[in-house]
């Protein structure tokens, strides 16, 4: 059975590509961003399918009139032999604490709002709504959170919530997500045994447990040996390696200032500052949220990381790039938004081996 999956807030389509390598069907991509869509589309630029109903600019609102959705998707209802599946991140700086925390009522925060409206309305077969930690965490925002959640139970949703780190997930970079994936009971049954986490690669009780290394004092170009008793392949280093990011295309975006004392005066490893900190070569990076004055470091160069190893450390595919002809702060920006990779691979195998699985029942 085909499974189509209709992408909103896209960005430069980490989910996605990530839903893509599951094995779903992306047939329909909206990013109002112009500079996000296009790079999106250059990153696919060798390889993957051209979406059927195509990409589109459109503030997703418009989708939400019945003429436009019609006129758009003539073969929408047409579902005895397809499931269809939304996903999307709707921008989060209004629920992030560090962000504009406007929850709600923000400009970005009513667009989750919107995505309900667009999944009560139209009603696939299953939903992932991916957010941040503080749409749960934060009072004001995780009332909003519940409310939405008791709409969606109310329109038919069997739903299924987790805080994720995608360093369970093999990604080199500690960073909590919100997943939310929402079933329908009419199509699916009421009985669901769907969970989230089973293709977590590393318990956190165990990467916790780790002998990583603290800090070690900068030597540009200097020789530290790995320690033992880590996980190789949640290091920088091991990505950098891994990613070839010095032959990479993106390898000489990086933002070019003179070198300030920092550069130099922060230890390797570092990662204290409010701005400026130092990645460790053998240990994972913190939330890569460049955008917000987080500056990384590279952690044995007197520069800031380049494009091509934010990449790395968002756990993409060596092969995947971006354009020269969009600004340097965009591309940081783009890159720091999106869903690491290897979680978005995650989330979306959990969904594929179950639809299996219940396809499979059903045909017994």
């Amino acid at each position: 059975m085909d499974i189509e999956i209709f992408s909103f807030f896209s960005g430069l389509g980490f989910l996605d590509l990530g839903f893509e390598n599951a094995g779903f069907n992306i047939v329909f991509v909206n990013e109002h961003d112009k500079r996000f869509l296009s790079s999106y589309q250059y990153a696919r630029r060798n390889g993957g399918n051209i979406p059927p109903y195509g990409y589109s600019e459109k503030d997703v609102r418009e989708y939400l009139s019945d003429e436009l959705w019609k006129k758009t998707f003539p073969n929408y209802d047409n579902r005895e032999k397809k499931l269809i599946g939304f996903i999307g991140g709707p921008p989060c700086p209004d629920f992030s604490t560090a962000g504009k925390n406007r929850g709600e009522k923000g400009e970005n925060g009513q667009l989750t709002s919107v995505y309900i409206k667009l999944i009560t309305k139209y009603k696939p077969d299953f939903f992932v709504l991916e957010n941040v930690k503080g749409l749960v965490q934060t009072k004001k925002h995780k009332e909003f959170y519940d409310r939405m959640k008791r709409k969606l139970y109310r329109a038919g949703y069997s739903l299924f919530d987790s805080l994720e780190n995608s360093l369970e997930y093999g990604v080199p970079q500690y960073r909590d997500r919100l997943i939310l994936v929402g079933l329908y009971r009419n199509r699916f049954g009421k009985r669901l045994d769907f969970r989230i986490g089973r293709h977590r690669q590393y318990a956190m009780e165990e990467i916790q447990k780790m002998n990583w290394p603290k800090t070690a004092p900068f030597e540009e170009n200097g020789v530290l040996c790995k320690p033992s008793g880590i996980i190789d392949n949640l290091t920088v280093e091991y990505w950098f390696t891994r990613n070839d990011v010095q032959n990479h295309p993106n390898e000489n975006d990086i933002f070019t200032v003179k070198k300030p004392k920092k550069f130099i005066s922060i230890p390797e490893g570092d990662s204290t500052g409010k701005s400026f900190k130092r990645l460790h070569r053998w240990r994972y990076s913190p939330t890569a949220a460049y955008g917000n004055n987080e500056v990384h470091l590279h952690p044995y160069l007197p520069r800031r990381i380049s494009v091509a190893e934010a990449l790395a450390i968002q756990s993409l595919p060596a092969d995947f790039s971006m354009p020269s002809n969009v600004p340097l702060s965009a591309k940081f920006k783009m890159v720091g938004n999106g869903v690491p990779y290897l979680l978005a691979l995650g989330v979306a195998n959990d969904i594929s081996e179950w639809i299996e699985r219940f396809l499979h029942r059903i045909e017994e």
